[in-house]
């Protein structure tokens, strides 16, 4: 017997919501900028990600998700900036997974969404490689704040958390799984 998840409900109320509510244009861009910053943050803790971005610099990539999307352009010192209104991207990339909640369950499990990508290779190439080997080092940011000792205990409470999480998910995904396979 199938079983179903007590907070189901949330995935259509998510849903009609993110339909329903269009934040206004100032909104967007000030949340684009944001996002910006904090990838650049990341990127400088890397430099191997920064020397292969300058390879690729004035290169537009444009990530969409349903009716959001942002295009970023590289900048000839391997970080990030918005691209202008209008550019052409060189690399498309839309998330296929439309529901929010799913797309939580599958980040929380450190899975990645699926893409469809168009566009040029080796930039996409480039673009994975980030994903998949850059990280950022939140008990270090954490550091220069409260000092070394409570930003490790911090940083260990959430890894412990997160490890929590990551196993409630992927335990639940596996008892429902479970559960449609018996007759």
């Amino acid at each position: 017997m199938a079983s179903q998840s007590p907070f189901s409900f949330l995935n259509g109320l998510v849903e009609r919501a993110a339909q329903a509510v269009q934040p206004p244009g100032w909104f967007v861009h000030e949340t684009q900028q944001r996002i910006v910053l904090f990838l650049n943050h990341v990127l400088m803790q890397e430099r191997e990600a920064m020397e292969r971005l300058v390879r690729q610099k004035g290169r537009v990539a444009r990530v969409q998700w349903r009716n959001f999307d942002m295009a970023l352009v590289i900048t000839p010192a391997g970080l990030l900036n918005l691209a202008a209104e209008g550019a052409q991207p060189d690399l498309q990339l839309e998330i296929m997974d439309s529901n929010p909640l799913a797309l939580a369950q599958l980040a929380l499990r450190g899975d990645k969404p699926s893409l469809r990508i168009e566009g040029d290779v080796q930039l996409a190439a480039d673009i994975n490689w980030l994903v998949d080997n850059v990280e950022w080092d939140v008990e270090e940011d954490l550091a220069r704040i409260v000092g070394d000792v409570p930003a490790h205990t911090i940083a260990s409470m959430g890894r412990t958390v997160a490890g929590a999480v990551r196993q409630f998910v992927g335990g639940r995904k596996s008892a429902s799984d479970t559960d449609r396979l018996q007759p």
